[in-house]
Parts: C-alpha cells; structure tokens; sequence
C-alpha cells in the first residue's frame, strides 16, 4: 500500500443516521482497497474520510452513493492528496 495517496472528505445529508449507513459504508468499504472511517456528526449528517488510489476512491463513493440513494439528499464533498492516515476502515463512534 502506498503512503501517498487521494483523500476524499463527503458529509452526507439527508436521512442518513439510525439508517445503518455507517454499516453499509464499511460493508461497502470491504470491496475497495480503501481506508479510513465514517462518523455520525452531531448535526445529524454523516461524514466519510477514504484513502486510496483515485480510481478506488471514486468507486467507492459512487458505489456508496448508489447503495444508499434513497437516504442521501445531499453530499459535500473535498479531494486531497496526502499521507495515509489510517490502516483499514473503520466506524469512528
């Protein structure tokens, strides 16, 4: 795994808590070679941080978006490339 790689930033709107979004979010993040985590916000939106090559982070985030789409209204979203942050992905609480 390379330590140099594309982050992605997406807060998600919507009705996306008390949904299993963040179980669907690691569910999809084990077909990936992605890291990083989903967090509930106390806002109630959720945000995502993943870590890969850019053809994976994008994958990701639109297989994601499609596995949710009926509980997502909106998503915001930041691209950066950078250090690896983290090892796997996981649920922050």
């Amino acid at each position: 795994m390379s330590t140099h790689v594309s982050h992605r930033e997406v807060w998600y709107t919507g009705r996306v808590q008390g949904v299993g979004f963040r179980a669907q979010a690691l569910s999809v993040a084990r077909s990936y070679d992605i890291t990083g985590f989903v967090q509930n916000l106390a806002d109630g939106r959720v945000y995502v941080h993943v870590e890969g090559s850019g053809q994976e982070v994008d994958a990701y985030t639109e297989q994601l978006a499609k596995t949710m789409n009926g509980y997502i209204r909106t998503a915001e979203s930041r691209d950066f490339a950078g250090v690896r942050t983290s090892t796997d992905f996981f649920i922050r609480r």
